[in-house]
């Protein structure tokens, strides 16, 4: 009798298709197993994020040479950071901490006014609810009133997007009750305290992030500095394109404005607005794009990412850091 490999075949057909189908569950489970990997991997990393609290310093050199500080301009700049205005112009960006009201305020106003400085000032929620006379002043004058957050936290230790946008919306809203106007797009950390995660999180809801190259301890109330203290730190470490931070609290910055102003006009100096810096900042990144494409022929390298290296406490001289 003649036999056929008909049951030999089928069985070899049936036992590829059994390891066919096996090999795609088992390839199914893996690939799940890795996007759940991922998504926790990408949950640790975004709460070492959190995690790595890095506090604004500077280190300063010679009296009138700029400050380092412990992220470089163009690190920042990605986010649309700033510390200091490029190039050596001798302008000067004033700018304002508010936390609460105590008296100073309207003779800040008063010196800005008599030397039509324009300023800005950074204000929390208590601020916006205790004194919405002053910052209707302020906006008035042509100043500019920007967002240093509802309750002033450590905002390096929020990680939730959300949580980090209810703070800025929160002032947002009341500045627009106030002032029936949209609030500026500029945001200071309060303390300096950041990380690199805080900065994508600003920049994703269009704000520009403002550190700042001098200050002094002026936020101790109960322990004001000197006017000679004032003036030396102030005058013997000026420089072009400084961004200034003081505190609105503060009785000695009331009692010296006018005059510190007037020292800084007569060493040459003028006063410009952060959208003034922005614009400055924009134009050089523009040109050093193109110097680069036509050296080159081709764009520059992406730097996204570098800024995790310098991810650090500052451990250089820091003033200004309780804002």
């Amino acid at each position: 009798m003649k036999t056929y490999p008909f049951p030999r075949v089928y069985a070899m057909f049936l036992i590829l298709t059994l390891c066919f189908f096996a090999g795609r569950g088992a390839a199914e489970l893996v690939s799940e197993r890795m996007k759940k990997d991922a998504v926790a991997a990408e949950g640790k990393l975004l709460a070492e994020a959190a995690d790595s609290s890095c506090s604004w310093g500077l280190g300063f050199g010679e009296p009138g040479t700029k400050p380092r500080g412990n992220v470089t301009p163009e690190e920042l700049a990605q986010y649309h950071a700033y510390y200091i205005a490029p190039g050596d112009e001798k302008k000067l960006y004033l700018t304002f901490d508010c936390g609460y009201e105590n008296g100073n305020t309207g003779k800040i106003l008063d010196a800005l006014k008599k030397h039509g400085a324009p300023a800005t000032f950074f204000v929390v929620g208590h601020f916006l609810e205790s004194a919405p006379e002053l910052v209707q002043r302020m906006y008035r004058e042509g100043h500019t009133i920007g967002n240093h957050t509802y309750h002033h936290p450590d905002m390096s230790r929020i990680a939730d997007s959300e949580a980090f946008r209810k703070e800025m919306e929160d002032v947002e809203a009341q500045y627009r009750i106030i002032t029936g106007q949209e609030m500026p797009k500029y945001y200071r950390p309060p303390q300096g305290k950041y990380n690199v995660e805080n900065l994508r999180m600003a920049d994703k809801l269009g704000y520009f992030t403002f550190f700042w190259s001098l200050a002094y301890v002026d936020w101790k109330t109960e322990e004001q500095p000197t006017h000679e203290e004032a003036f030396a730190k102030l005058t013997g470490r000026v420089h072009p394109g400084a961004v200034v931070l003081l505190h609105n609290t503060s009785a000695t910055n009331g009692e010296i404005l006018d005059e510190l102003l007037g020292r800084w006009e007569e060493m040459g100096y003028a006063f410009g607005t952060l959208e003034e810096l922005v614009d400055s900042a924009a134009k050089q990144e523009k040109q050093a794009y193109s110097r680069f494409s036509i050296i080159h022929k081709k764009a520059p390298r992406d730097p996204a990412g570098r800024i995790g290296e310098f991810i650090y406490n500052a451990t250089e001289m820091t003033e200004g850091s309780d804002s």
